[in-house]
């Protein structure tokens, strides 16, 4: 990726998160919860890492309308198409974030995952990928990311060592 291209990422980051916080402002007491706030801020941080890395974010907060839950990023890497849980934390305390991805939650994601796959226009299913995304908003702080690349499978067992 090019200077011109991680500029432009940035410039359209930062316009992003300005209109964010004048939306914020404008909602005053009627806004969303904090910790809802927390999740929609770190999506987005979430959504610019992945362009920088040269990922191709195809959908936000995704849901079918059949089945219950959604999916934070839906993204292209390549060939392969990747489902990324966001966990965004404003603290760094002796969990990680992406611990709280559990068995329910992978269980959501997979039964997402396979109703955005069966309605691509293409024959064959392509690659998939679950990933989950660390992001620490730490006042005062740079953000952080912790990225784990194929987290789990489509079977229950997550990969030894990982999550």
């Amino acid at each position: 990726m090019g200077w011109f291209e991680r500029a432009r990422i940035g410039w359209e980051e930062r316009a992003v998160t300005g209109l964010g916080r004048v939306a914020h402002w404008r909602a005053g007491s009627n806004g969303l919860a904090a910790h809802l706030l927390t999740g929609m801020r770190g999506e987005t941080a979430a959504f610019f890492y992945l362009r920088r890395k040269g990922y191709v974010v195809v959908a936000r907060r995704w849901s079918s309308g059949e089945l219950a839950g959604d999916v934070d990023l839906i993204a292209w890497f390549g060939s392969v198409l990747c489902f990324v849980e966001v966990k965004t934390r404003t603290a760094r305390d002796d969990s990680p974030a992406e611990i709280a991805v559990d068995s329910h939650k992978r269980k959501t994601l997979k039964r997402l995952a396979r109703q955005y796959v069966r309605q691509l226009p293409q024959d064959a299913a392509p690659p998939v990928r679950f990933d989950v995304l660390s992001v620490y908003l730490v006042p005062q702080r740079k953000k952080e990311f912790f990225h784990f690349e194929g987290a789990f499978e489509w079977d229950e067992s997550p990969r030894e060592g990982e999550l």
